[in-house]
């Protein structure tokens, strides 16, 4: 039994070589959980780390309800991870929250109200705390990847999301795949999307795995294959059956 189903919102954690922030991240889900307005449960997503940080993933999940976890074979990328993570929930709700806690488990309350009527809510970081290199490289790409979409999204890097489950399912899968969340809902008739402000703290653990290379060149490239795949993307209702 898929232990997902008995929450109406499960929270998904990809996880790629990051021990350090187990912990950091078992306190912060530990009080987010016995706080949050929609009985939550967290997935984290183990994708193919190196360094311990499943070992430390498996413990916490056993001393902590609600806490659970799915491991790759090997590394399959940030996207892949996001796209497990959906596949496996059965909640009505899912979100996803970066490992490294920039963003805060606490703010998916400034999210959840308007989960209901929109198919995705997605945080804006507010007073960012990065360096100038990666602020300029996240405008290059945001403008960028507003041309191309038409999206109108105004910061899709931001690692604070909440899904209806039905629509994320449908989504349709590649790499880079998280950076046009906006973009891909709206390829669902009738979905929408709505930006709200959350906090942004400074990285206190672990390393980034962020790199010019998929800062800009990935996004630039990836923008082609969004536009390829909405020239052929579909949508379709079944208005009877017999089952």
């Amino acid at each position: 039994m898929n232990l997902t189903s008995q929450y109406d919102f499960t929270i998904v954690v990809p996880i790629y070589n990051e021990k350090d922030n187990i912990l950091p991240l078992e306190r912060a889900f530990r009080s987010y959980l016995a706080n949050c307005s929609r009985s939550a449960c967290v997935l984290f997503v183990d994708d193919g780390s190196r360094d311990g940080s499943l070992e430390r993933i498996a413990k916490i999940c056993r001393r902590n309800r609600g806490f659970y976890y799915i491991s790759f074979e090997s590394n399959a990328g940030l996207s892949a991870a996001i796209k497990a993570g959906i596949d496996y929930a059965e909640s009505p709700l899912v979100g996803y929250i970066d490992a490294d806690l920039q963003t805060s488990p606490d703010d998916f309350e400034r999210l959840l109200p308007y989960a209901d009527s929109c198919a995705l809510v997605t945080g804006v970081r507010s007073s960012r705390e990065d360096s100038l290199f990666r602020l300029a490289q996240s405008k290059i790409a945001n403008g960028f990847r507003r041309v191309m979409t038409g999206d109108g999204a105004t910061d899709t890097g931001c690692p604070l999301k909440v899904m209806q489950s039905d629509v994320a399912k449908r989504i349709p899968f590649f790499n880079g795949m998280h950076r046009f969340l906006p973009a891909l809902v709206l390829l669902q008739e009738g979905a929408r999307y709505k930006e709200l402000p959350v906090r942004h703290f400074p990285r206190t653990a672990g390393e980034s795995k962020f790199s010019l290379r998929n800062r800009l060149i990935g996004p630039f490239v990836d923008c082609l294959a969004y536009r390829w795949i909405r020239r052929r993307y579909f949508n379709y209702k079944v208005n009877a059956s017999n089952f």
